[in-house]
């Protein structure tokens, strides 16, 4: 039997921007909307027009886009009670928005027409009724999200049917059904779900959940196999309090796992760029646990999964990671083997024994140097690096001879200043230099940089995007040993590195040496 198609309402742009630290500027938003055309997505819900200079400037704005699949739609409520459609200012603003499609939310627990509208019930239905049948005498694409939908039906299943009845009288093309609490158990909201796919055959229903008891994804995906015919969701689940069922599990579940045809089924191999797209401009940390889309998603890290991974990927993998555009990543750790590390040697582009003498020795040096407080799990460049050298590839591009660093603490009121002096050799000819910042690690990478600028001018694309520090058996207090993780990139790639020393400048310059280092290598190996 086929399984019926679906249709992908994206509302990151509005509901995902509720989300804390979550923020578009129009540009962005602009950019997100094209991106999801491209994709495939269905619907892309903009903002709500009228609420804020922002939403009314992406509108505007939006017109001028040429999508070639995806429809806009503004997102607005009913009309105010006792007024007229036609008159409400409100409604008139989503008319303005010139969207081929509106989204306009009612309400449906008595609770909220009672106590938060504070009007009749009968007047309630009326506000729904009118305020559809009028965006659809307009002609628009009308979608009702029917608020609190399943909190509703569960307090008086009655009303909560008359609500839909009314949205539907008025020509409503969608019933969106809303989890807005996103506390609904999953077995409950599939059995109302069905329920009113068989009560309204002749309308398309959709679901709307969130995820506040962990569930909405299931539940979203529940709700479509009682028989929704429309999604809707969010990019790596932004939204407000713990955020929005997640579209970026939501798809591949639907296309890959219970075999359901969508319009950006033919896409999915790009879906984990799309999420990490949507990470940057949204300027937050991609989520590295994500199903499918995350950086662990497919990663392995004890030996036996490792080899088990080796011999049949899907032993330990539920699909082939290229579908949705990730790929299988190797860790090592204390824990790794002998499979772990040829398995990762592999992806770094090296072939090694799996019994020779130097594979042994380079498993036992990984081991020492993890228990002298390195970790190479984040940092693929500093193990590329550190497998150059024991197996002699090793060509650095500069030999190091020493640095020093000075911070000096000036008089009150003014910031402290650190000088950062360093000697090295490039190509036998001695280089010294000295740059200032005010900290020590931005002196000694401006000052590396500034000695390096002259034969590798490439140096200057290299930019920092994260530094962590990791304090490691910290009841030793001031001795405890530190972990410098860094992780940098080039506008083509991203790598990470590590340093790891009693002294925290130390550990510091060991990983921003190894960051350049590898810049210089992975460009030198792409010129050929």
């Amino acid at each position: 039997m086929s399984k019926a198609k679906i249709f992908v309402y994206d509302t990151t742009l509005r509901d995902g921007t509720q989300g804390e630290g979550v923020s578009f500027s129009v540009t962005d938003k602009l950019r997100i909307a094209e991106k999801f055309d491209q994709f495939g997505i269905d619907y892309i819900e903009g903002g709500w027009p009228g609420s804020n200079p922002r939403d009314m400037a992406f509108f505007e704005e939006a017109k001028s886009l040429n999508l070639k699949h995806a429809k806009i739609a503004a997102f607005g409520s009913t009309r105010r009670a006792n007024l007229r459609a036609s008159e409400d200012p409100q409604l008139q603003t989503l008319l303005d928005a010139e969207t081929p499609v509106v989204t306009i939310f009612g309400k449906t627990w008595l609770l909220h027409v009672t106590e938060v509208l504070r009007v009749e019930p009968e007047e309630n239905l009326r506000m729904i009724e009118d305020s559809v049948r009028f965006l659809k005498g307009n002609g628009r694409e009308v979608i009702y999200d029917a608020e609190h939908f399943y909190d509703g039906y569960v307090d008086s299943p009655e009303y909560a049917l008359k609500t839909l009845d009314a949205a539907v009288a008025g020509g409503a093309d969608c019933l969106a059904l809303c989890d807005t609490n996103g506390g609904m158990m999953v077995a409950q909201l599939a059995e109302i779900t069905k329920a009113i796919v068989d009560r309204f055959p002749e309308t398309q229903v959709g679901v709307h959940c969130h995820n506040d008891a962990g569930v909405g994804v299931a539940a979203a995906l529940a709700g479509i196999e009682a028989g929704a015919t429309h999604v809707q969701g969010t990019f790596n689940g932004y939204g407000e309090r713990v955020g929005n069922a997640n579209l970026t599990t939501i798809i591949p579940n639907l296309g890959l796992k219970l075999g359901h045809e969508m319009n950006c089924g033919e896409n999915m191999s790009s879906l984990r760029e799309l999420s990490t797209f949507v990470a940057d401009l949204a300027n937050l940390p991609h989520d590295k646990k994500a199903p499918f889309v995350g950086l662990s998603a497919f990663t392995h890290k004890g030996g036996a999964h490792a080899d088990a991974t080796k011999k049949v990927s899907y032993s330990y993998e539920h699909i082939d990671p290229t579908k949705i555009g990730n790929k299988q990543r190797i860790l090592i750790s204390d824990m790794a083997g002998r499979s772990s590390l040829l398995m990762k040697a592999q992806e770094l582009g090296f072939e090694i024994d799996r019994d020779s003498p130097e594979t042994k020795e380079i498993i036992a040096k990984l081991k020492e140097l993890e228990f002298k407080g390195y970790e190479f799990e984040s940092a693929d460049a500093s193990l590329r690096l550190l497998l150059d050298r024991l197996t002699e590839r090793h060509n650095a591009h500069f030999e190091f001879e020493g640095y020093r660093v000075i911070v000096e603490s000036r008089s009150k009121g003014e910031a402290t200043l650190s000088e950062a002096t360093i000697k090295l050799r490039i190509n036998g000819e001695p280089h010294y230099t000295v740059a200032e910042d005010s900290g020590p690690i931005g002196a000694l990478d401006k000052a590396l940089r500034l000695a390096l600028a002259k034969a590798y001018p490439n140096v200057d694309d290299i930019e920092l995007k994260d530094y962590k520090v990791r304090i490691l058996g910290s009841k030793k207090g001031a001795d405890a040993k530190t972990r410098v993780l860094i992780e940098s990139g080039d506008g083509k790639s991203i790598w990470g590195t590590v340093g790891a020393s009693d002294n925290i400048i130390d550990a510091s310059w060991q990983a921003i040496r190894d960051s350049i280092e590898y810049k210089l290598l992975k460009d030198e190996e792409e010129k050929g």
